[in-house]
């Protein structure tokens, strides 16, 4: 079992279960996610780091007042993320229109290892295409753009998207392949529009 003062080198299913009778477990927990789970919801949602900050205090509490339905069997990783998940796609839906004007934050890497898994070269220098991807996934349909991010972003396994979006791993595998070819579809329509422009 372990102790109060061994909290930091906790797993994070124990910190979930000593949550139950110990707050102060949360709070590590918390700690460990905050940064993960803001940026996620930033780029999921597309909103300001002051609405992201909003549905993670949300989605703490919600997870906090669910502990008791924790179930072991999942991480709690993939948890946590479900909970945020569910409560960044129900803020956004509350919203009357899309937000526009607020990129989403993609790192250095996503692009790369899209193509590294796809094996594909996109044809377009990467730093014309960095600038675009933003763009391109507000444009995408949301089920392609969350896969997208959780895989290429948040760099999860095909099981734990599984266990986030509630959906069977095969159905994951069509998602990602799916968005893939929709990414690669707007992808070639930014090429267009770059040669175009010169």
């Amino acid at each position: 079992m372990v102790e109060t003062s061994d909290f930091t080198v906790a797993s994070d299913e124990d910190l979930a279960r000593i949550s139950l009778r110990d707050p102060e477990a949360f709070g590590v927990l918390m700690q460990r996610y905050e940064g993960k789970l803001l940026h996620y919801i930033m780029r999921k949602s597309s909103v300001t780091r002051e609405g992201a900050e909003d549905i993670l205090q949300e989605s703490f509490l919600k997870a906090y007042r669910n502990l008791n339905s924790f179930n072991d069997r999942l991480s709690f990783s993939s948890w946590v993320y479900r909970i945020v998940h569910n409560e960044t796609v129900s803020q956004w839906r509350k919203a009357s229109v899309r937000p526009e004007g607020h990129a989403i934050p993609i790192d250095d890497e996503f692009v790369d290892r899209l193509i590294a898994e796809d094996d594909v070269e996109l044809g377009v220098d990467r730093d014309i295409l960095q600038s675009h991807v933003s763009q391109i996934l507000i444009h995408m349909d949301e089920k392609y753009r969350d896969v997208l991010i959780l895989r290429f972003m948040e760099d999860k396994s095909y099981s734990e998207i599984s266990d986030i979006i509630k959906k069977p791993p095969g159905t994951v595998a069509t998602y990602i392949s799916r968005a893939k070819k929709q990414f690669h579809k707007f992808v070639a329509q930014q090429r267009s529009e770059i040669i175009n422009d010169v």
